[in-house]
């Protein structure tokens, strides 16, 4: 037998041979792909709580920021004038001219649908998306239930967002006094 004639045979490969491979390598792929699915599930849920997360931290710092400057800048109004539980209504006098009657004077905060939106006089602007509830309670000077405007003194907001998918809910809760009343 000669060199070229031994080097044929050794390049041939049987098909039992060829199937063998071909079902070894089946063995090792599949479980690394569906690692790599489950990794990536994994990533998709952890990205959607930080979203949720993220979504409800600015969401609950501007409300409760202007929850608290409600009422300033004049005494001839009151702070909030509809004190709901999913909307309210605050009025800051910004142009001191004791009335608030100029726009961003009359700030509307409300949940529609699964969005947060604030209206200050241009349309109510979306502010988070992912909201699944809001609940808003009044609390008067002496920390009792309110349900009159008038008499708030403190706002309790709880705020439950989600992530896309419904993944990674968050609920938030803060009680902020009025700075001015």
């Amino acid at each position: 037998m000669t060199r070229a004639a031994s080097a044929a045979t050794l390049a041939r490969v049987n098909l039992a041979e060829l199937l063998v491979v071909i079902a070894l390598l089946g063995i090792i792929v599949a479980p690394t792909l569906t690692a790599l699915e489950e990794g990536q599930r994994a990533y998709a849920i952890g990205a959607a709580r930080v979203e949720a997360q993220q979504n409800g931290r600015i969401a609950l710092e501007r409300l409760t920021r202007e929850i608290r400057s409600a009422g300033a800048g004049g005494v001839g109004f009151d702070a909030i004038s509809v004190a709901e539980r999913e909307r309210i209504v605050l009025h800051v006098d910004r142009d001191g001219d004791g009335l608030v009657a100029a726009p961003g004077e009359t700030i509307t905060w409300l949940r529609a649908g699964t969005v947060l939106r604030r209206d200050a006089g241009g349309g109510a602007q979306p502010i988070v998306d992912g909201v699944r509830q809001l609940v808003l309670e009044y609390l008067d000077a002496a920390g009792r239930p309110t349900a009159i405007p008038a008499d708030a003194r403190t706002v309790v907001v709880t705020l439950t967002t989600e992530g896309a998918g419904g993944a990674g809910a968050l609920t938030l809760t803060t009680q902020t006094r009025l700075r001015t009343r």
